[in-house]
């Protein structure tokens, strides 16, 4: 069947004919660029370590640290796919006026979007738990791999990688994680972690963008965490309409008015094509 003719397609070129449109990201958007997605068709099951693990001590920092600097040598050479070049289309010729991600690979940004809310941040930033002091990610894979030379060549090329540049590892003894410059304290990738917090100021930013939406887009989320599905609510409730772009159910298919059960680089592009011409 001709992606053109994929159920739904159709009526989400319609709905999203309603400017502006305001997209919701999630890490489905991101399989394509070669980062695996934490809930997805076929995806393992997935324990991602917790905000208060990770505070817990040393012992989880170690692993923390050490599966991330196996895992970040391969986050750091994804691109953009055709799904996040399709939104970059879509806000320059002025259909798109926000977007909203759940990610934190910084894809959206490379890619060329400028109205980029990073819900969670980015992991290619690190800050300190003590002194808030911030610092590059890259920055911090030289000193990792000066302090534990070898250790990202020793876990070998068949090292399964996991979301968020982390990466299956079943050994980190002797892992030796990096400290803050600054003030001694653990560094941590400035990103939201289980059980943590979005910062306030952070949703109140993104809520007011869906307020200025005509149309709601949603592409690569399974709407699992509230962190997401708070903003298909609050459109729902507004009377803006949904339109959930998705490989799979989401939690919030009983909310949309169209949903498209397709990959998010092909569909995207469709419908940056069929919009964008319209705008």
């Amino acid at each position: 069947m001709d992606l053109l003719e994929a159920p739904g397609l159709d009526r989400a070129v319609g709905v999203l004919a309603s400017l502006p449109i305001v997209a919701l990201t999630g890490a489905g958007l991101s399989t394509d660029s070669g980062i695996p997605d934490y809930r997805g068709p076929g995806s393992p099951r997935r324990t991602p370590m917790t905000y208060q693990e990770f505070l817990s001590g040393e012992a989880a920092q170690r692993r923390y640290w050490a599966r991330s600097h196996v895992g970040w040598a391969r986050m750091a050479r994804a691109a953009p796919n055709a799904g996040h070049r399709a939104l970059v289309a879509l806000e320059r010729c002025g259909a798109l006026h926000g977007l909203i991600t759940q990610n934190v690979d910084g894809l959206h940004a490379e890619a060329g979007s400028r109205a980029v809310i990073d819900l969670h941040g980015r992991i290619a930033d690190v800050v300190c738990v003590h002194c808030r002091r911030r610092s590059s990610r890259a920055e911090l894979q030289e000193r990792l791999t000066a302090l534990n030379p070898g250790f990202v060549e020793a876990a070998g090329t068949a090292v399964e990688a996991a979301p968020d540049g982390d990466a299956e590892l079943a050994a980190v003894d002797g892992f030796r994680p990096a400290r803050c410059t600054g003030c001694g304290g653990v560094l941590k990738p400035d990103v939201v972690f289980f059980g943590e917090n979005v910062p306030r100021e952070r949703v109140a930013r993104a809520y007011a963008m869906v307020d200025a939406a005509a149309a709601l887009l949603v592409a690569g989320s399974s709407l699992t965490v509230m962190s997401g599905l708070r903003f298909v609510r609050h459109a729902h409730k507004a009377g803006v309409p949904v339109v959930i772009v998705n490989r799979g159910a989401t939690r919030g298919d009983e909310l949309a008015a169209v949903r498209v059960d397709a990959g998010c680089s092909e569909t995207l592009s469709a419908l940056a094509a069929a919009v964008g011409t319209a705008a």
